[in-house]
């Protein structure tokens, strides 16, 4: 019996919605073939996340609660996550794809002497390791790699996987982290977020999102308003995040954020392969073009063609009566 070990990620006083998703999978893999999924939650308050990871099947959860996890730090969470490794004597650790891991991935494999997959959009268990599938080429292949060693490492994309819960009355156990000040010769001076309603982009379960084709505020506020209307955030092309109509933060694509929302609307894009490589992970994808031999309506799940100045209005109104 081996044991797979699960990162829970903590942005903003939350759990990462990304993070129980990889606990949901690995709980079915741990069920499937023998093993115990265990989990690790590591902020300054970590303690009080443990009675809601329980609901999603973990065994035992370690608790690494250090007012020194504020801040992403790189050095902080490489050490405090040796720490719980080597206590927890994983074969498979997985995380959720965030930037915060995608910084200290190598380094951790390297420390553990473990293979890895990175950024991968779904995995399973092998012999000796895990198989994961993830995209290449701007999303346009899918490529299946493996990882096989003693110790495995994988990270999962956003909403590769649905949540899904199990209730589990976990063993909570903590683990000491002393701080070695003199070990950190980074030092966060500064983080930049996107502005709005404060909804992190790369987890919000809606995204609606503008192209080129929104061509001024009012075009803006449309998209703003919808998105508001849903629950969901603001994303954008690179066009009109240059242009400045929309802040950098909002940029979707290969030189942007990815996201895997369960519905994304694509308002005024044209689905250039860059912005599709973005968003193509999404569960349900809904296309707004006057143009129609867009690209975008390639991968689309319904596509809507006609002007958004026209559509958007119509869409708006039904919204708020179906609310209302």
């Amino acid at each position: 019996m081996g044991t797979i070990l699960t990162n829970i990620a903590i942005s903003d006083g939350k759990i990462k919605r990304s993070s129980l998703e990889v606990l949901s999978h690995c709980r079915k893999l741990a069920d499937d073939n023998g093993h115990v999924v265990e989990a690790v939650v590591m902020d300054e308050n970590a303690s009080s996340f443990t009675e809601e990871i329980q609901k999603y099947g973990a065994k035992k959860i370690y608790t690494v609660e250090n007012p020194a996890f504020k801040q992403p730090v790189n050095t902080v969470l490489l050490n405090a996550l040796s720490a719980v490794i080597e206590k927890a004597d994983p074969t498979v650790i997985a995380f959720a794809s965030t930037e915060s891991i995608k910084d200290i991935l190598g380094a951790l494999a390297m420390r553990f002497n473990a293979g890895v997959l990175s950024d991968v959009a779904s995995f399973e268990l092998i012999d000796g390791g895990i198989e994961g599938k993830r995209p290449i080429m701007a999303a346009k292949l899918l490529e299946k790699a493996q990882a096989k060693g003693d110790k495995v490492i994988v990270s999962v994309r956003s909403g590769s996987y649905d949540l899904e819960e199990s209730p589990a009355d976990a063993e909570i156990e903590s683990i000491d982290f002393e701080l070695d000040e003199s070990s950190i010769r980074a030092t966060i001076t500064d983080i930049l977020s996107s502005s709005g309603e404060g909804i992190d982009l790369s987890e919000a379960p809606v995204v609606v999102s503008g192209g080129r084709g929104v061509k001024d505020e009012e075009g803006k506020n449309m998209v703003e308003e919808l998105a508001k209307l849903l629950g969901g955030a603001v994303g954008a092309s690179r066009a009109v995040t240059e242009s400045g109509l929309f802040p950098a933060t909002a940029q979707i694509g290969q030189t942007g954020k990815v996201v895997s929302p369960q519905l994304y609307i694509a308002i005024g894009i044209s689905g250039a392969i860059q912005h599709i490589a973005g968003m193509a992970n999404s569960k349900v994808i809904v296309a707004i073009n006057k143009d129609p031999d867009a690209p975008i309506f390639q991968y689309t799940t319904y596509g809507l063609v006609g002007d958004l100045y026209k559509i958007l209005p119509v869409l708006i109104d039904e919204v708020k009566k179906i609310k209302g």
